[in-house]
């Protein structure tokens, strides 16, 4: 069953708030409006989506487009990094480096790589189970984890190469298409905006 896995685009940043609860900016926000306004969607389209308000707010833009509800699950959210709360941005990418560079390993309490891959992998399997045959399907998640998801469905090594941010666009908004069924990876990283209104077909 194809499926097309996207991560929100740019976040609002505050240090003051639990990042599961930021929300788009401004920018993400037009991202995700252009996105949905290209007609990328397919009419009916089943949408999944993770609890944390960006991933929800990029998914009800979807499924208004799709005309369909959101279906959310806390197991789709982020690798959980709540030991170390907000991070000033050069600190993330160097915990972000080590979580994929040691994936058996906790990063400062963060949730283990392998574990987060299990997690999203096991989450989208028993999604797409619910799925009547010939129904798109669009899952709106987040970088990491969908990174390692593309890494287990393309039978690649858990790698920061792998990530959105090592080849789609900075700062989130990429997708790729994927059968996990046939454990095949269609596309890489794409930005939203070069997604083809085809993916499906």
């Amino acid at each position: 069953m194809r499926a097309l896995y996207l991560s929100h685009p740019q976040v609002r940043m505050d240090p003051a708030v639990p990042v599961p609860l930021w929300g788009l900016s401004a920018e993400g926000r037009g991202r995700a409006e252009a996105f949905v306004g290209r007609g990328v969607v397919p009419v009916g389209a089943m949408v999944f989506s993770s609890r944390e308000t960006k991933a929800l707010e990029l998914a009800e833009l979807v499924a208004a487009a799709a005309g369909t509800p959101v279906f959310s699950d806390h197991l789709m959210g982020e690798n959980d990094r709540s030991a170390t709360g907000f991070l000033p941005p050069a600190l993330f990418e160097e915990h972000a480096d080590r979580f994929f560079a040691q994936p058996q390993q906790s990063v400062e309490g963060w949730e283990r790589a392998i574990d987060a891959q299990a997690r999203v992998v096991s989450t989208v399997r028993t999604a797409l189970a619910s799925v009547p045959p010939g129904v798109p399907v669009i899952f709106c998640g987040h970088g990491a984890v969908g990174t390692l998801l593309k890494c287990r469905i393309g039978s690649r090594r858990i790698s920061r190469d792998e990530d959105q941010s090592r080849i789609g666009v900075q700062g989130g908004g990429n997708g790729f298409v994927f059968d996990l069924a046939a454990r095949q990876l269609l596309t890489d990283w794409t930005p939203m905006e070069d997604i083809p209104h085809d993916w499906f077909a």
